[in-house]
């Protein structure tokens, strides 16, 4: 039974026992994830279930063996004729899975550890932050009232300058 899975705006075309590098996914060698954006499954001598746009409840698990980082890629820009170049490199964060294996029912099959969704994560970060936000409002309008505190300072500032305009003025009669 094979899958076609989407992650990191890629698709990619698994079985069980496969070794795939897929864009980051947030976890330690060792975790078990599922991956619930299933696009298609298929199984040899049958006809390929396709989901529009994903299959509903279908699951590929799978093990991170390893997180790392891709080769460097260049990225070089010039405008020819103006002396504009600029030469930058990126290094992709990678990370290596092992396909445990591919549920069209998206039941974790047995023997596994706990399975960590990325999305289950994000949801609990953004619980995290909403009970965060009236502390970083208290701390905003702290901050205008330091900042108007200062704008205050650079009026003296220029008036200074008048101050010594007028004297320089004065030399030259």
């Amino acid at each position: 039974m094979f899958a076609v899975i989407k992650t990191g705006g890629k698709q990619y075309r698994v079985a069980k026992d496969d070794k795939i590098t897929v864009e980051r996914i947030a976890g330690e060698a060792g975790d078990i994830i599922a991956l619930d954006n299933v696009l298609m499954i298929g199984e040899e001598g049958k006809a390929p279930t396709v989901g529009a746009p994903k299959i509903e409840k279908a699951a590929v698990f799978g093990e991170i063996l390893e997180q790392g980082r891709g080769a460097k890629v260049i990225v070089f820009k010039k405008q020819r004729r103006q002396n504009h170049r600029r030469k930058n490199g990126h290094r992709q964060d990678l990370t290596t899975l092992r396909i445990l294996d591919v549920s069209p029912t998206g039941t974790k099959p047995q023997g596994l550890k706990s399975t960590a969704k990325p999305a289950e994560k994000k949801a609990d970060d953004a619980q995290g932050e909403k009970a965060a936000a009236p502390k970083q409002a208290a701390a905003k309008k702290t901050a205008t009232k330091k900042a108007a505190a200062k704008k205050a300072a650079p009026k003296k500032a220029a008036a200074k300058k008048t101050a010594a305009k007028k004297a320089a003025a004065k030399k030259e009669d």
